[in-house]
């Protein structure tokens, strides 16, 4: 038991019992507390004396890591397993980490873990494939398809359809993911890949890459209509809008238009022209970012870009290419050197700065030059 004068006080199980909380001795239980004595100033600074700067935790925080890629210092040599199938075009990083983590993924025949490294050698099954890592990185492969109307951009059609991967070459060890699909409806330009990376910096929403299309209306928008169409309408899904609209003239009832966006929702363009009151006639996209469908490229056609032209791209994106070697064999179906289609585009460097980390636009920006077309004016032709 404890002692009378003792500051300690035997805890006690039943609460109702518990006094109140009452104030200094002489106060009600409702009036103002006494002010607490402040240290003295000289305390306060031997205090902060003694606490480490803030430049001093930042060691701390990174302790062992690389100053460039902010890895550890001691971290297993190899490639993440997510990583590996992403660009395998399996799917992307964060659905490979899902099926690893839901034990859907081997690697030499054991479960894979999250965290897990893969080696040149390594074997990886997932979904009843295997995908064996390769010795020495190379280039994805890149491909533009000049799809027609009449095929759809899945690999399998319960209708029996014929799809755009039915022209497609076969790919060792991995499988081709399309960039931007087009309905059934809609040709131009499609881009195929073999790198779930690049796929994901062209597709996803917040990298903001343009997509240009060719349109056919039966019909001819007027200032107050092309006004509303650059400002912004409200669609099912959200409002949405065009970033430039440039009038191509036309004959008859038929009007071209050029038009510009930033994203890939289903039948976008068509639904804004239809908000309007105009009924699309022909749909064909002929950019996708700095990848243009070339005149030369016919309908049905595919055209494989070079690795010169891989790199290009990469360094586009801002995607890693250190490391990274040409293939010395031979392509298949490679009968003759291919035209040159990213001419525009700058030569890719051998190796990338040290320490650089920028995002996709920032990067671009820094570079001084963008391949994207300057917006063009609005040409509205008066009745």
């Amino acid at each position: 038991m404890a002692r009378k004068n003792s500051p300690i006080r035997p805890p006690t199980s039943d609460s109702s019992r518990r006094r109140p909380a009452s104030g200094p001795r002489g106060a009600s239980v409702g009036s103002r507390p006494r002010r607490l004595a402040e240290p003295p100033l000289a305390a306060l600074a031997d205090l902060q004396a003694d606490l480490p700067d803030a430049d001093d935790l930042t060691p701390l925080l990174t302790l062992g890591a690389d100053a460039a890629t902010g890895e550890p210092a001691d971290a297993p040599a190899g490639e993440r397993l997510q990583k590996f199938l992403a660009e395998q075009g399996v799917g992307s990083r964060r659905d490979m980490e899902a099926r690893i983590a839901a034990g859907q993924v081997s690697v030499n025949g054991e479960t894979a873990i999250l965290g897990l490294r893969v080696r040149p050698g390594d074997v990886v099954r997932i979904g009843g494939r295997g995908y064996k890592v390769p010795a020495v990185g190379r280039l994805p492969r890149v491909l533009i398809y000049h799809k027609p109307e009449g095929e759809i951009s899945t690999h399998e059609d319960a209708k029996g359809r014929p799809t755009v991967f039915e022209r497609l070459p076969r790919i060792r060890g991995g499988k081709w993911v399309a960039i931007g699909r087009l309905d059934v409806n809609s040709c131009g330009l499609m881009i195929l890949t073999s790198s779930g990376d690049l796929a994901n910096r062209l597709m996803h929403p917040r990298f903001e890459v343009e997509r240009e299309y060719a349109v056919r209306t039966l019909g001819e928008l007027d200032s107050l209509r092309a006004g509303q169409l650059l400002a912004g309408v409200e669609l099912d899904d959200g409002p949405a809008k065009f970033d430039s609209l440039l009038d191509a003239g036309g004959e008859g009832s038929n009007h071209w238009y050029r038009v510009v966006i930033r994203e890939g929702r289903k039948r976008e363009v068509r639904r804004l022209f239809e908000a309007v009151g105009l009924m699309v006639s022909r749909l064909m996209r002929v950019r996708f970012g700095p990848v243009e469908l070339p005149n030369h490229l016919k309908r049905g056609a595919l055209h494989e870009l070079s690795d010169e032209e891989v790199a290009k791209l990469l360094h586009w994106a801002d995607l890693p290419i250190e490391g990274i070697v040409k293939a010395t064999v031979k392509r298949p179906g490679a009968t003759r050197k291919p035209r040159a289609v990213l001419t525009h585009l700058p030569k890719a460097p051998v190796t990338k700065p040290a320490g650089a980390s920028q995002s996709a636009t920032t990067a671009r920006t820094a570079r001084g030059a963008t391949t994207e077309r300057p917006r063009a004016p609005l040409k509205v032709r008066s009745r």
